[in-house]
């Protein structure tokens, strides 16, 4: 076996550029499923530890105002092992240096203590002192963006009248690990804060001393919690409950489990492509070794090695590639692993973000790479040791040709006789040249599929604020108010539009299918707040029915004209059947829609809204918001740029970074995989162009004989690389398509442009390397006889 490991190190010497193409993109694979198992772990071990350690509750339910009373029996219900009530209200605040309005959410803890369930890591400081009503302890996010510490001071509109509030301490919560307005989807550290205050100054503050607004209950082992929410919601909808839920309609929670979906996605998906174009590159470099080593094979095994020392030698040459580009994708996905856990870090979290890098992770990868290896290579070494001797020893056997298209035409006949040349090969060898067609285009769709992710979001982002959301300041009311407030809102300076909204908490059914989710009541043909199809066509609201997003529509298996059972969750809790009208494409969150009057009559209410999109100047902005600050029923003020900017920082700080590495992925293995192919061509064709510079050829003919045939190899591959890219962005789209976001399936012509370009770049790099090798062909040892 020593002779053996000799010629594999030969080998391997001599083939360093195709061990360094394959590794290159076996370490591509293993490094996608590094970043995405490791950002996975980090996510589900931080968040199931954050859970276990902090009490986050199991079911949440929200009252207008019940009396402490009632919390006994609701400790009574079957199954319930913990509740704690509090009061929980919202509030506008202002910092100290910071002009835009800031909204907040002021949560109740007991007096002097922590909360049984959802209990706040503090990070700095301490919790309210009992008895004090002035003390709060801030959220990090809030407190990080703001420069915030002990000590200092806020204030705050609570009912109308300002407070002045301190920091007693900072913390985490397990119910803000993604902390997000109540309407906003992505995070908006500086404009938002969660704050926690002492139970009985708060209660005081909003009238409900002696009374709630807000239940956290856990349930206990095997206890079913879809009971405890029915016996919930029977117990307090006499107190204007609105319908109690589970963990998994938990805002943060639920974003936590769309990310920890889209990463198993991700661990899928992006490294079977990988993988699966590194299986097919090995089938095709060590089929072709074989055949070029048949003389080698014969005498090796004349020498007395039998066919298992023959498997052992090409497996071990697979696997020293496989384990090259194993150990290059390993290094490479621990240190993008823990860039992409920090990146994660910044939106979720955690006391702790775990982020080790696991034996077990090591081990899968090395064993889902060589799995893929040896897909590849298993025919070829099968047939490597399946060669009887006598035969290996002689050449193979000239193949048959005939007469082709060329020679039997005329147009034939007007080709240069190096391109005949070129024509014949591939004509004569169309299961090669399938398969290089095919090598090169998976490379290029390759490019193709990380391309597609930025024109993609780029056309989201675009489709949600400019057909979607058109207006720039979005006005939430602390209860319905009267439509009249329109008017108001109107005169106010800088105010060239105003468009009134009713939002009303509902849970749409469909047999066993339900869904938490609000009606937004709109008026017929909306201004600023777009309804479009899926050509970005305006949509018009019927006199009656529902519209809602198509993805909504898809989950509850609902298709125009079906029937949905809709249980309103406040007020008279009627229950209904309504039509499903028609579906609105939206890249953007789950949304129920129907017309403003007849969401009103619904409600049995006269003319009523809960907010209003406004349309304004610029340059009055300023002046706009300290009036609309100084409203008593304003409850929030959003600014539509701000949370464009911020959907924007979050994809380029999640999807764009990771699409960004698997582009340069992609570009690395398109140049590895083109030039693998032309040293492989140039490799067999050695002898023959040889033959053809002893026949009088010069070398720029003779050049071209190998460089037009990559050349025209790489133009067929082309239009198999938009194919195959289109696919798999198609696929790509499917698969990351989830409640809070969905990418959408647009690819632009610069999208193709640009795989086309990375293509041709690599093949003309390929080229160039390959005329040096040209220019020192040793025509002497090419010719000399394999017999």
């Amino acid at each position: 076996m020593l002779t053996l490991h000799r010629k594999l190190l030969r080998d391997l010497a001599g083939l360093k550029g195709q061990v360094a193409a394959i590794a290159v993109v076996i370490a591509g694979g293993v490094m996608t499923l590094m970043i995405s198992v490791t950002s996975l772990d980090a996510i589900r071990l931080s968040m199931d530890r954050f859970y276990a350690t902090h009490q986050l509750g199991d079911v949440f339910a929200s009252v207008n105002r019940a009396p402490e009373v009632i919390a006994e029996r609701l400790r009574e219900i079957p199954g319930i092992n913990l509740v704690e009530t509090r009061v929980v209200a919202p509030v506008r605040l202002e910092v100290p240096g910071f002009d835009d309005p800031v909204r907040g959410t002021l949560l109740s803890v007991p007096d002097g203590r922590q909360p049984s369930l959802n209990r706040l890591h503090l990070v700095a400081g301490s919790l309210p002192e009992s008895g004090r009503a002035n003390q709060v302890v801030v959220s990090e996010p809030f407190a990080e963006a703001h420069g915030l510490g002990m000590g200092d001071r806020l204030r705050v509109i609570i009912r109308g009248r300002y407070e002045t509030l301190v920091i007693s301490g900072i913390a985490l919560s397990p119910e803000f690990i993604y902390q997000v307005a109540p309407t906003d989807l992505l995070p908006d550290y500086e404009r938002y804060a969660v704050m926690w205050m002492n139970r009985r100054a708060l209660g005081n503050a909003f009238a409900m001393d002696g009374a709630f607004n807000s239940v956290v209950a856990s349930v206990q082992a095997g206890a079913s919690t879809a009971s405890v929410i029915e016996h919930l919601d029977r117990l307090l909808a006499p107190y204007g409950g609105i319908g109690a839920h589970d963990r998994e309609d938990l805002m943060s929670h639920r974003i936590l489990q769309e990310e920890i979906a889209q990463l198993r996605v991700m661990a899928v998906v992006l490294p079977g492509v990988f993988l699966g174009v590194s299986a097919f590159l090995l089938s095709v470099l060590m089929g072709r070794i074989v055949n070029t080593q048949r003389q080698q094979i014969a005498v090796i095994k004349a020498f007395g090695y039998d066919d298992r020392d023959l498997a052992v030698h090409y497996a071990l040459l697979t696997g020293l590639m496989v384990a090259v580009g194993v150990a290059l994708g390993i290094a490479l996905g621990s240190i993008t692993g823990d860039l992409m856990a920090a990146l994660y870090a910044e939106y979720f979290r955690f006391p702790e973000t775990v982020t080790r890098l696991q034996l077990r992770v090591v081990v899968l990868a090395a064993l889902v790479a060589a799995f893929a290896a040896g897909l590849g290579t298993f025919r070829s070494v099968a047939a490597a040791v399946r060669l009887p001797p006598a035969q290996a020893m002689r050449p193979p056997a000239p193949e048959q040709f005939r007469q082709g298209w060329m020679d039997r035409t005329a147009a034939g006949q007007w080709l240069a006789q190096t391109t005949r040349i070129i024509l014949r090969n591939l004509s004569r060898h169309r299961l090669k040249s399938a398969m290089t067609i095919t090598g090169i285009g998976l490379s290029g769709a390759l490019l193709l599929l990380g391309s597609y992710q930025f024109n993609a979001v780029t056309h989201m982002i675009d489709t949600q604020y400019r057909k979607v959301l058109k207006m720039d300041t979005h006005v939430t009311f602390i209860e319905p108010t009267s439509a009249h407030v329109l008017a108001e809102l109107r005169a106010l300076p800088g105010v060239h539009y105003a468009e009134g909204y009713r939002s009303v908490p509902v849970r749409l059914r469909n047999g066993h299918l339900s869904e938490r989710n609000a009606i937004e009541g709109l008026p017929a043909s909306p201004q600023l707040r777009g309804l479009v199809d899926r050509s970005l066509r305006p949509i018009e609201l019927p006199a009656d029915g529902l519209f809602m997003t198509d993805f909504l529509a898809d989950q509850l298996e609902l298709r125009p004209g079906d029937r949905v059972l809709v249980e309103i969750m406040e007020g008279r809790r009627r229950v209904l059947e309504m039509t499903l009208a028609g579906t609105v494409d939206e890249p953007l969150g789950l949304g129920t829609y129907m017309r403003l009057d007849a969401l009103n009559a619904l409600m049995r209410e006269g003319p009523a809204i809960t907010g209003a999109w406004l349309l304004s100047d610029p340059d009055r902005r300023d002046a706009l918001y300290a009036r609309l600050w100084d409203a008593p029923r304003v409850a929030g003020i959003g600014m539509i740029s701000q949370a464009e900017d911020g959907l924007r920082q979050y994809m380029e700080d999640t999807v764009l970074v990771l699409m960004s590495i698997l582009l340069l992925l992609a570009g690395s293995i398109t140049f590895a995989l083109v030039y693998n192919n032309a040293r492989i061509a140039f490799a067999e064709r050695a002898r023959e162009l040889a033959t053809l510079r002893v026949l009088g050829f010069t070398r720029a003919q003779v050049g071209w004989v190998l460089i037009g045939e990559i050349a025209l190899l790489t133009l067929l591959a082309l239009p198999v690389a938009w194919l195959l890219g289109t696919l798999f962005a198609w696929l790509l789209s499917l698969a990351f398509s989830m409640d809070m976001i969905r990418i959408p399936f647009h690819i632009t012509h610069q999208s193709y442009a640009f795989a086309a370009a990375g293509v041709l770049v690599a093949s003309l790099l390929s080229v160039v390397l390959i005329a040096r090798r040209l220019r020192h062909l040793d025509m002497v040892a090419a010719l000399k006889s394999i017999e």
